[in-house]
């Protein structure tokens, strides 16, 4: 790719490269950008912030035209975006996004979503992140809202940047157009994934598990948050920080009486 003066951003996702919702994506942002896609080679959903550090990754090119490069290794999202970052960019990205994630990635699934570890690295590393999501795990999802409206959000943040060591989660509902609502910024519901591991036994008499489970909105009465957004047909966006502390305790912590 030649060094232009258009911005240079980095893609990555968590269903790897072949994902519908990433060809969405890429079509979404080629106009405006000079795009270096690395994506895992296969599915690697719920990752999370997962990195590969017992292997070595492998880094395939697998297309290159005008504006585009696409590679595939075999590794997870934050893999591709340390090593798209280390070893791929010519540059610093302008802008690091993630997706088009087929599936939910609201409230407490932000901890275990690999599409949002993708942004959060970029995010970690001083660069505007989005993580786009539509609540479908269809891979023939109609992915029309995001690319409207997912448009106008991108091309905002290209423009006006994002907080330092802040980044965009933002999901879109499964609704027609006509019921479509609009945007809202809300804040991540509280909520937990209550799992269930199915018992199972293997043609050769093995005992494994399957994880299945269900997701459980503990404030259902809410109407500020990302899970009631989309129950009501409106995009969510969470601005999310990498900074995990939780200021209100720290003076409650320092009362205590920690006896050597």
């Amino acid at each position: 790719m030649n060094r232009s003066n258009r911005p240079l951003i980095l893609v990555t996702n968590d269903d790897g490269y072949f994902a519908p919702g990433l060809k969405v994506l890429i079509d979404m942002i080629k106009p405006y950008g000079d795009i270096i896609v690395v994506a895992p080679e296969q599915g690697v959903s719920g990752m999370s912030h997962a990195i590969t550090i017992k292997v070595p990754l492998r880094v395939v090119k697998i297309n290159e035209e005008e504006n585009l490069i696409i590679y595939k290794i075999n590794g997870t999202p934050v893999d591709c975006v340390k090593i798209g970052l280390n070893q791929l960019c010519p540059r610093k990205p302008d802008m690091v996004l993630s997706g088009i994630n087929h599936g939910s990635n609201s409230s407490i699934s932000i901890i275990y979503s690999g599409t949002m570890g993708g942004a959060l690295e970029g995010c970690l590393n001083g660069i505007p992140s989005i993580g786009f999501s539509l609540c479908s795990h269809s891979m023939n999802a109609d992915f029309n809202l995001v690319k409207k409206y997912g448009l106008t959000i991108f091309l905002d943040i290209l423009k006006n940047g994002i907080p330092d060591k802040t980044c965009l989660n933002i999901n879109f509902p499964i609704t027609k157009e006509k019921d479509f609502k609009g945007v809202k910024v809300c804040r991540q519901a509280k909520g937990v994934w209550k799992e269930e591991y199915e018992k199972r036994t293997d043609p050769h008499g093995g005992t494994y598990y399957w994880l299945t489970g269900s997701f459980n909105n503990q404030e259902n009465g809410s109407t500020d948050t990302d899970e009631w957004a989309l129950a009501n047909n409106y995009a969510s966006i969470v601005p999310v920080k990498t900074d995990f502390t939780d200021f209100d305790s720290i003076a409650l912590l320092s009362n205590l009486n920690y006896e050597l």
